[in-house]
C-alpha cells in the first residue's frame, strides 16, 4: 500500500491501539460484577471484550457469568463510576507509540484520536497518560452522530484536521476501525496486537498489518 509515512494525517483508535487500557477496564468490570454478586474475570479474558465501549464489554462479562442480560443497565453506572476514578492506574501506552507520535508530528503530520470511548473518559485518559498534547483533534463516541463502524467519526476527524480522506491513514485494531475507515474512504492499517474480539489481525480486512508502531515511520 505504499510508504506509511507519506500521509498528511493519521487517525488513531485509542483503546488497544495507542494505550493498553485493559487492566483498568478489567478492574472496573470486576468492581461492577462484584457489586451485583458475580465473580470477577481475569484480564486476559477481558482483553477479548474491551475496546468497543463500556456497554459492549459489560454485555460480554454478564453473558460470561450467565447473568440476566438486563443486569447490564443496572451495572453500567457502577462500572463507569469506578473506571472514571481508576482510568490510568495500570493503563499505559503500547511500546514505541509516544516516540512515533512525536516523530510523525515532527515532520508535519496532523494527528487525531478516533474512539468509541465517551468524550469525558477519552479526555481524562489522554490527560492522565500525558498524551493530550499529541493530538490536533479528538473524536469520541459521543462526538459524531454515529460511532464506529459508521464513517461519521473518521469524516469528522478529517474535517477537524482540514484534510481529505485520501490524505489520511486510519490506524486501528478492530473490525469497527476497519469498517469506519472503509465507509469513509480512508486507507487503514491494523496493529498486530490490540483488542480484536477474537478475530485474527490478518482477517480484519485492513490494507496491511503492522507489527510495531514504528512501522508508520
Amino acid at each position: 500500500m505504499g510508504k506509511l509515512s507519506r500521509y498528511a494525517g493519521y487517525l488513531f483508535d485509542l483503546d488497544g491501539t495507542l494505550i493498553d487500557t485493559a487492566p483498568d477496564l478489567t478492574f472496573a468490570l470486576n468492581h461492577a460484577l462484584a457489586e451485583f454478586g458475580f465473580a470477577g474475570v481475569d484480564v486476559d479474558v477481558a482483553r477479548n471484550w474491551v475496546g468497543q465501549g463500556a456497554r459492549s464489554a459489560l454485555e460480554r462479562a454478564v453473558a460470561h457469568r450467565d447473568a440476566p442480560a438486563d443486569a447490564v443497565d443496572a451495572m453500567l453506572a457502577s462500572f463507569l463510576d469506578c473506571y472514571r476514578n481508576h482510568i490510568a492506574v495500570a493503563s499505559a501506552p503500547f511500546g514505541e507509540v509516544e516516540e512515533t507520535l512525536t516523530a510523525l508530528a515532527g515532520r508535519g503530520a496532523k494527528l487525531a484520536v478516533v474512539t468509541n470511548k465517551r468524550g469525558e473518559l477519552t479526555d481524562k485518559l489522554l490527560n492522565e497518560i500525558g498524551f493530550a498534547g499529541h493530538f490536533d483533534a479528538v473524536v469520541a463516541g459521543d462526538t459524531a452522530r454515529r460511532p464506529k463502524p459508521a464513517p461519521d467519526p473518521a469524516l469528522a476527524a478529517c474535517a477537524a484536521l482540514g484534510l481529505g480522506v485520501d490524505e489520511v491513514l486510519f490506524v486501528g485494531d478492530s473490525l469497527a476501525d476497519v469498517g469506519c475507515a472503509r465507509a469513509a474512504g480512508c486507507a487503514v492499517v491494523c496493529v498486530a496486537y490490540g483488542y480484536r474480539q477474537g478475530v485474527a489481525a490478518a482477517d480484519l480486512g485492513a490494507d496491511a498489518v503492522i507489527e510495531t508502531f514504528r512501522d508508520l515511520l
